[in-house]
Parts: C-alpha cells; structure tokens; sequence
C-alpha cells in the first residue's frame, strides 16, 4: 500500500509519528500543490493520504481523477477543503484526529503583543545597531473586542481578562447570558468595532460570515486600535485593510490566515506598514501535530483492518 502524506511544509511529519506500525511506503511531500495536474501526478497509485488541515483543496473534481485512493485523513475534525459529499459518492472514507485549543489563541497574544509593542520593528531596529524607535501601546484599562466567543474566543477573553483589560464580544447569535458567564460582555457589532482598542477574530468562515469585516467595520475602528486574525483570510476584506494600513486609519494589524497559502512572493500584504505577518503558524506547536500524526497513523492502521476510526464521511 503506498501512503502519501501531503503538505509537509517543515519537513517533520516522520518525527511526530511511528509510521513504522503501518508496514507501508510513505511519502512525505513537503512541497505545496501547485494545481489539479500536479495533485492527480503526485497521488496516483496512492491509496491513502494524509492532508494537513487546509493546505490541498479535494473537490469533487479532484477526487474524481484519483480512482486510487480508498482513504483520505485530515488533521482535525473539520476540513472545508474537502468535499465530503463527493468523497462518500466516491467510496473514498475521510477520516479525522483530535486537535488542541490552545496553540491558535496562544500565537493570537504573540501577534496582539507584537504589533501593540512593534517588537519586530524593534527587534530589527537592535540587531541593525539602533535602539528605540516606537512608542508602544497599552493594554491594562483598554477594551478587547472578540468577534466570535467560542472555544478559541473564549480562551483568548481569558487572557485579556487577566491583563486587565475590558473584554466585549460579538457574534451574529451570542448568547448575552453565556458571555456574561465569562466574564465578557455582550455588545452591537458597531459598538465593538467602534470602542474596543484590540479586535480579535475567531469566527467561522461561511458563505454568510465571509467578507465580515468590510471596509464599513474598518471605517468604524478607532485610529489607535489594531486587528488581529488568526480565522480564516476570507473574513476579513484583505484590500480593504490594506487601504486602511497604508492611509494610517488604524494602528496596525496581526495576520496568520492569507488569502493566497502559501502567501505569493509579491504580495501586497508583505510590504503593507504596520503589520506582522506569520505563516498560518495558529495550529503548528509540537503538541498539536504529536495528535495530528500520531492519530492518523491511528486512522489509517483502523482503516487497514477494517475498522476505520473518526470517520467524516
């Protein structure tokens, strides 16, 4: 049987795993895929692979021209990269592994500190021989807005909480009372792109949720405030923060998720003011991807025997 495992930008997927157990030849490709061409080439003959959240799109398309492949595991529960729908028409079994909670809200404090403090602007500005040359912001008495107070929102409230800060949230159904359990309070969308000094995403990307923060929500922001997003690209309208970053309408913002992954060499983004950019690095720790290979070495050895685990499909 041979078994690729795709998307190993890092190159140390056989490290976090005991392949070994499956008896099988695996491939690890570190490379991204370029287009449907090169996926079809790299997996034919492949009867199972491994997909790193949402890195390689598997459409209806896509899974049609792989007639080799019997199961499909991604990293994590919920994968909207793949079609489900089409990999069960298929007899293609996709199946998932557990994930933590804490690497994404984790990295959101390291990118609200970073662009708060301009610690790589600084940074840089030290090993270039200089010294100060920003004056940082506050977070102590200054409001946190979660747009989203689910299990990440909620942990990333937690924080801020703990730094003294005045947390509201918003959400299209947020329960007032499950926010006021928290400790955060529950405000108007336009109340809290208007006052909160840090905006911090954690929002499902959907077709209703895309574009949820438009240049409207950006014009509503206080010119001292910054953006964090850690979600997905596609809530937030990338132009139109780009517009606001080089006008100067907004303090700064924080981005790991990009329209484009990975994001093109000449981007706008990479020469935009005021921003650190990191790449989708929310779930990349040691403890999250000891689960993601371990588990899908699990998956793929249930599988093996008949008795396929975390099914999706």
């Amino acid at each position: 049987m041979r078994i690729v495992v795709l998307d190993d930008y890092q190159q140390v997927a056989a490290d976090f795993a005991d392949w070994s157990v499956l008896g099988a030849e695996v491939e690890f490709v570190s490379r991204p895929i370029v287009d449907d061409e090169d996926l079809v080439a790299t997996l034919t003959g492949a009867e199972a692979v491994v997909a790193m959240r949402e890195r390689t799109a598997f459409t209806a398309g896509r899974l049609s021209r792989l007639p080799d492949l019997r199961l499909l595991v991604t990293t994590g529960r919920v994968n909207a990269s793949i079609d489900l729908d089409a990999a069960r028409a298929q007899g293609i079994i996709v199946c998932g592994t557990e994930s933590t909670t804490s690497a994404t809200p984790e990295l959101t404090w390291g990118l609200i500190l970073s662009v708060l403090r301009s610690i790589p602007t600084e940074d840089a500005s030290v090993r270039n021989g200089g010294w100060q040359t920003t004056v940082g912001g506050d977070l102590d008495g200054h409001r946190l807005g979660v747009v989203g107070l689910g299990r990440l929102g909620a942990k990333v409230a937690r924080v801020g909480a703990a730094f003294g800060m005045d947390v509201v949230a918003w959400s299209q159904n947020l329960d007032a009372d499950r926010a006021e359990g928290l400790g955060v309070r529950a405000v108007s969308k336009e109340e809290l792109f208007s006052t909160a000094d840090v905006v911090t995403i954690h929002y499902k990307l959907s077709e209703r949720s895309q574009g949820l923060v438009s240049a409207n929500e950006l014009e509503l922001m206080k010119s001292g405030s910054i953006l964090v997003n850690t979600s997905r690209a596609g809530l937030v309208d990338t132009e139109a923060l780009i517009e606001a970053l080089e006008a100067g309408r907004i303090r700064g913002a924080g981005l790991d998720v990009h329209d484009l992954e990975p994001l093109p060499s000449d981007h706008r983004l990479r020469s935009t003011p005021r921003t650190v950019l990191t790449p989708h690095l929310g779930y990349v720790t040691e403890d999250t991807y000891r689960i993601f290979f371990t588990q899908a070495v699990e998956d793929i050895a249930a599988w093996t025997a008949g008795e396929p685990i975390r099914v999706l499909t």
